[in-house]
């Protein structure tokens, strides 16, 4: 099972992981982050979260060969605050999410992740989720639809993609991703089709919508700055604009500063920002030729100042 960490280095860097310290990966996934912590702690301890049942087995099994310090929740990321303070953890030295897909997930053929790979539509990253991807194709409005692939997908032929779909269901329930492929494919230019493969940003949308991505990361990434002891880092990658949005704004958010001390040359500690950005980072240039998954991938970084 091959995975490659985006960004793993620079997260790690980031995160000036402690022997002692209490680590946090929101988004275990196969362990490629987790294992490069779990590998740098001797006396403390990784708590890591993962919605995927598959994920976690590997993972397990991965970090088991490395040390016992750890565990893995079987929760969204969402449930953060509540799955620590089930542990009596309510300060952690660092914490991480990685928001991208990993690479087993998009190359099983049963997840229905790949526009690449013909399976049932599904990609439910939780399966105990209800909601799958062929009821968002088959079930949602022409205008739920429209707003899903325009928003989520960033995609400008939202309209005729909504359209197809609608036309296309309308004779017979689409079932498979290369039929919604090759529906996608059939509603937009030539000359689109030759600048990036067409069902990309809608594959994305769905999947987003799928998984309630967006809704529940805000609540996350502010729960993981309420987690950080004083000197604590908090570490996010995301893959997509609207992800990298929300966790600049959650950074910007908890940043407030009163104007009275912003142009001081040392501002008095309990007047300092709660947290400092330290840093957005994109991958290397070496990277990007071994790894063509981390192109749109941008690291995070910032650190806690001062308790809220």
């Amino acid at each position: 099972m091959k995975h490659v960490s985006v960004l793993l280095n620079e997260t790690i860097e980031s995160l000036n992981i402690k022997e002692d310290g209490i680590y946090v990966d929101c988004t275990l996934g196969y362990a490629g982050h987790s294992s490069a912590i779990l590998k740098r702690l001797k006396k403390g301890m990784l708590y890591a979260f993962d919605q995927d049942q598959e994920a976690r087995k590997f993972s397990e099994n991965v970090l088991g060969k490395i040390g016992s310090n750890f565990e893995i929740i079987p929760s969204n990321f969402v449930n953060l605050k509540e799955e620590l303070n089930k542990r009596n953890v309510n300060e952690v030295d660092g914490i991480m999410f990685d928001l991208g897909v990993s690479s087993p997930q998009l190359d099983d053929g049963t997840r229905g992740f790949s526009f690449h790979v013909d399976a049932p539509l599904d990609m439910r990253m939780d399966q105990n989720n209800t909601l799958s991807a062929y009821e968002v194709v088959n079930c949602y409005p022409y205008e739920k639809l429209v707003k899903i692939i325009r928003e989520y997908g960033e995609e400008m032929y939202a309209s005729r993609i909504a359209k197809a779909i609608e036309k296309a269901r309308k004779i017979k329930k689409i079932e498979t991703t290369l039929e919604l492929v090759n529906i996608i494919s059939n509603s937009v230019p030539e000359k689109y089709k030759r600048l990036t493969h067409p069902a990309r940003r809608t594959f994305q949308a769905i999947r987003i919508e799928v998984n309630k991505e967006l809704n529940v990361l805000p609540i996350a990434i502010n729960d993981a700055i309420d987690l950080l002891k004083v000197g604590g880092v908090i570490a996010v990658i995301t893959f997509h604009s609207l992800e990298d949005k929300i966790c600049k704004y959650a950074f910007n958010n908890r940043m407030g500063q009163k104007d009275l001390f912003k142009n001081l040359p040392v501002v008095p500690k309990e007047y300092l920002p709660e947290l400092k950005i330290l840093k957005k980072i994109k991958p290397s240039k070496k990277e990007l030729e071994e790894n063509k998954r981390s192109r749109s991938a941008t690291l995070r970084v910032a650190i806690k100042q001062r308790r809220a």
